[in-house]
């Protein structure tokens, strides 16, 4: 569904993309992961057409982004980092607009609309000002928009930033649902919990290449499925182990201070490249 071959893209002295390759499957929920700066906004953009790309090629669906960009851009919903809702007009009126501007007749954008809000559980607030929503409902909002013209692939970028945790399960379930329905997934997040829970497979970018792409499984596997960080007078340091019966075999005597988890993304992440994912 996605095709990225050694795509390209500088700002003035800046490299953003360094000649990265990618193919996300149909259907595919998948997590592109890197600290700030890394370049993953930068590609989502190039992706959906709002930044044009340096050099390389982009097939989505099929078709190329240079050569089809309208196609394409049919073919793609984004709901980008911040919010962009119209704040004055009502959640109703939001969709309504969206539908217009992709060209949907009056009688498929009510019907869509009522479909939509039912799906994001929203029906109660149809003639609510968006202003007046909270930031998880401006979120579902937000999703709910991007899915208005029937896209094939959701581009998602950083969709649950600032919500607490119990907000950000319930979007989970949201881009679950979503998936499950047929619509392909790009993800980006500095949430290392969401991308373990949501994603299939998951790209790891650092300063503007891919590092590695494998399932979280995998990548956690890797390095072992418990871990010990150990809190010593030089910061802390963290050990990698197969089973809790070894990690907690290797706290006797012990004298620093530690804390035995689970080894979750992150830590692949930091064995690939030496910096954290935030």
């Amino acid at each position: 569904m996605i095709r990225i071959e050694a795509l390209q893209k500088t700002y003035g002295a800046t490299q953003a993309l360094a000649g990265i390759d990618l193919s996300v499957e149909a259907g595919e929920l998948f997590a592109f992961l890197g600290p700030n700066g890394a370049g993953k906004t930068t590609t989502i953009r190039i992706l959906t057409g709002l930044t044009r790309k340096g050099s390389g090629r982009v097939v989505l669906a099929g078709h190329d982004i240079e050569t089809e960009p309208l196609v394409v851009k049919r073919l793609c919903g984004l709901v980008p980092q911040h919010i962009n809702l119209d704040s004055e007009l009502t959640v109703t009126e939001n969709l309504d607009i969206h539908g217009r501007l992709f060209g949907m007749d009056a009688t498929r954008r009510r019907t869509r609309i009522f479909e939509l809000l039912s799906y994001v559980e929203m029906e109660d607030r149809k003639n609510s000002l968006v202003k007046q929503l909270s930031g998880g409902l401006k979120r579902r909002l937000m999703i709910a928009r991007a899915l208005m013209h029937e896209p094939r692939i959701l581009f998602l970028d950083e969709p649950t930033v600032g919500l607490d945790a119990a907000i950000r399960r319930r979007i989970w379930a949201l881009i679950k649902r979503v998936q499950q329905d047929g619509t392909t997934i790009f993800l980006t997040t500095h949430y290392i919990e969401e991308a373990e829970f949501l994603s299939g497979r998951v790209a790891f970018l650092d300063q503007g290449r891919i590092v590695a792409v494998d399932t979280p499984r995998a990548f956690i596997e890797q390095q072992g499925q418990w871990a010990m960080d150990l809190i010593n007078g030089e910061g802390m340091q963290t050990r990698y182990f197969a089973t809790r019966d070894k990690a907690t075999a290797s706290t006797a005597g012990q004298e620093a201070g530690y804390t035995l988890r689970r080894v979750n993304l992150e830590d692949a992440f930091l064995a690939l490249t030496g910096k954290k994912v935030r």
